[in-house]
């Protein structure tokens, strides 16, 4: 039975499952850090995805942005 196709790229949205995240606005300004939940409802409200930009950090480093575009790019 083959392994399920992984997702390549970032984790968006809802695939974002630590506590809490660094945000970054969608015009690049540092919010601080917050609960994931309050990240998320940020993202959505501007009518944008939350894009994991580096999960590595502590807490990991998250924007807010066109997630279509990001990756297009």
């Amino acid at each position: 039975m083959p392994a399920p196709p992984s997702k390549d790229g970032p984790r968006i949205n809802e695939d974002i499952r630590v506590p809490r995240v660094l945000l970054i606005d969608e015009h690049g300004e540092k919010q601080g850090v917050m609960p994931t939940t309050s990240a998320l409802e940020a993202a959505e409200e501007a009518g944008l995805d939350l894009v994991e930009v580096s999960p590595n950090s502590d807490p990991p480093v998250c924007k807010i942005l066109d997630y279509g575009k990001y990756k297009f790019e």
